[in-house]
């Protein structure tokens, strides 16, 4: 006795588009359950997106589309790092989505699976949709005629978008830290907020610079879903990957001197604290000297019994005291 199996309700949040397309024009929405009914052609283009789907839905959808267990079983894993697997019936690039929320910035996945006349997107933890690039396509069907390695490329530059989009955002925040620490220097709570900054600028480097040699990759070697027609906007796409990465770089770098120009403004503060200390004891020491002396007690010392000699010893001592206190104030100390 056989038993049909129930396809459960999804929540709406994780099938974000399916659409089936017939020489770049839009065809018809495919509801998910009828993935497998829906006949994959080189000349037309099913286009799933998902947005944090549930490993059952991933791996049925994964089925449905005919990709191979060793590849489905690669989308179903959490990735912290760019990657890209050829899979012979399909390519897996594996993206992180960099965003900017109250200053510091927030990483997602983005996965992109490029097979023969179908594309599948998923999205893990990025809130920015792939709506605009979609949209775009659709107005212009000689595009998308073009296939899901076209559309791949669009999906990583839109990717690269973001990237400058979030670092223009961190050079607000990395201007407004240089202006604090450049009046009015260091202080315990802006070297950790500087700690902070800097780190997360590793971590988005960490996480963008390897999709330059992904697409360079995508650009340069032979396979069998990516066209030779396809190839050099891979390339543009890997090129623009290193200028974000290079911004970034300029932004840890500005971070440092920052730090460094402080670090030696402090240190010029608290040598000239140092010289005007040292001046104004060296003035000092003259008269502690002379009082020193005389305050000794002893009952034969010189000047003890003379009419003048009170007034010369303080004579003598602010006559000191006033060289001394030129020559310092010359010399710049005072």
């Amino acid at each position: 006795m056989s038993h049909k199996h129930s396809i459960p309700a999804l929540p709406q949040n994780e099938v974000v588009a399916s659409v089936a397309y017939v020489q770049g024009q839009r065809s018809h929405d495919v509801p998910i359950d009828e993935i497998k009914l829906c006949p994959v052609q080189e000349e037309n283009l099913l286009w799933i997106g998902l947005c944090n789907p549930d490993a059952d839905l991933l791996r049925r959808v994964a089925d449905d589309l005919g990709v191979r267990p060793g590849a489905r079983n690669e989308m179903l894993e959490t990735h912290r790092r760019p990657k890209i697997i050829d899979f012979g019936q399909c390519v897996l690039v594996v993206a992180i989505t960099v965003e900017i929320n109250q200053g510091r910035p927030i990483f997602g996945e983005t996965q992109v699976v490029i097979g023969r006349g179908f594309l599948l997107t998923v999205r893990r933890g990025a809130s920015a949709t792939h709506r605009e690039l979609r949209e775009r396509l659709e107005s212009a069907p000689d595009l998308l005629r073009r296939g899901s390695d076209y559309i791949a490329s669009e999906l990583l530059d839109l990717l690269v978008d973001r990237y400058l989009s979030a670092a223009a955002q961190l050079e607000t925040v990395v201007e407004g830290a240089e202006q604090k620490l450049l009046i009015r220097g260091a202080k315990d709570s802006d070297i950790r907020k500087l700690y902070r900054q800097r780190r997360d600028l590793l971590r988005i480097h960490a996480v963008i610079a390897p999709l330059a040699e992904i697409s360079r990759r995508l650009s340069t070697m032979e396979m069998s879903v990516i066209d030779a027609d396809a190839r050099p906007n891979f390339s543009v796409v890997a090129d623009r990957v290193l200028r974000v990465d290079e911004f970034v770089n300029g932004l840890r770098e500005s971070l440092a001197f920052a730090f460094e120009a402080s670090l030696m403004i402090a240190q010029s503060q608290q040598n000239d604290i140092t010289r005007r200390l040292a001046a104004w004891a060296a003035i000092l020491a003259v008269p502690t000297a002379v009082a020193g002396i005389y305050g000794m007690n002893f009952e034969f010392m010189p000047e003890l019994k003379t009419q003048w000699g009170y007034p010369v010893t303080l004579g003598a001592i602010a006559t000191v005291c006033s060289v001394l206190y030129w020559r310092f104030r010359r010399a710049g100390w005072l």
